[in-house]
């Protein structure tokens, strides 16, 4: 009589095939999102956005707002969430326009909570594809750098959001690799992006007179040169950075970094 096999011996066996199962389930996500970008940027998604197209479309856009508010803030919402999470180079633009449609208290509002959740999706797809897999093997320099970031978390986001000299969608991943809690990542994100989101949104309220300036120049310049001209008519939403807002953003980031200073200079005088 045959006794049947060992399930100690067979186990092993059994389970191997689930290894890389489980990486793809983990890489799953990041490779969408990835396919993703790149689809919008080959098929030039991110050139809808831009001071030309809402000039054009701007009795459109404002006659659609007028009759289905909450529908166009929703609409306006959900566009903000695919924008971020897709890292579109298109969301000064939008949070102006936002400012245009809404006013700066509602579009205000809707653009931050748009980018939250943007970023959100980001940093959950960063975090199981690249976080955990990257603590799981960290040397003792990431191991160091990682604990060191975590302990003020907060602080260190709050810098890395008000400073605009951070790439948003940088600052989206840096935390998922850092292993910053969720809870911490999505309340630094919330209220460190309130100051640059309404400052463009009060922009955006005057939106109209941008637009008829740079019509204007358009207009000139395709009367002294020409047609065939290459004449642009379009807005860097970077231009509004004046030197000014970027050293009040500046300020805020140090003023956000104070805390984990201190404690970092109370304790190093207590350790001598």
């Amino acid at each position: 009589m045959v006794s049947p096999p060992d399930p100690v011996l067979s186990a092993p066996a059994e389970s191997a095939p689930a290894k890389p199962r489980a990486v793809w389930r983990r890489l799953l996500p990041l490779a969408v999102l990835v396919a993703l970008v790149a689809l919008a940027f080959w098929s030039g998604l991110d050139e809808y956005f831009s001071l030309r197209q809402v000039a054009e479309n701007r009795a459109a856009l404002t006659g659609f707002v007028r009759d289905n508010f909450l529908l166009a803030a929703l609409a306006y919402t959900v566009i903000y969430i695919v924008v971020t999470a897709l890292s579109l180079p298109a969301g000064a633009l939008l949070t102006i326009t936002g400012g245009f449609l809404f006013g700066p208290v509602i579009g205000g509002t809707a653009t931050v909570v748009g980018a939250t959740i943007g970023a959100t999706i980001i940093y959950l797809i960063a975090r199981t594809s690249l976080g955990e897999p990257l603590a799981a093997r960290a040397g003792p320099w990431l191991s160091k750098l990682r604990k060191g970031f975590q302990e003020d978390a907060m602080s260190y986001l709050l810098f890395l959001r008000l400073v605009p000299a951070f790439p948003f969608a940088v600052v989206n991943l840096v935390p998922a690799v850092l292993g910053v809690p969720l809870r911490t990542y999505v309340l630094a994100t919330f209220f460190g992006i309130i100051p640059g989101t309404f400052a463009f949104a009060w922009l955006g309220a005057g939106l109209d007179s941008i637009i008829e300036v740079q019509q204007e120049a358009y207009r000139e310049c395709v009367a002294t040169q020409g047609a065939g001209a290459a004449c642009r008519f379009e807005l860097d939403p970077g231009a509004l950075l004046t030197n000014e807002i970027v050293i009040a953003f500046a300020a805020l980031g140090v003023v956000a970094l104070i805390p984990p200073l201190l404690r970092r200079w109370r304790n190093r005088g207590a350790a001598e």
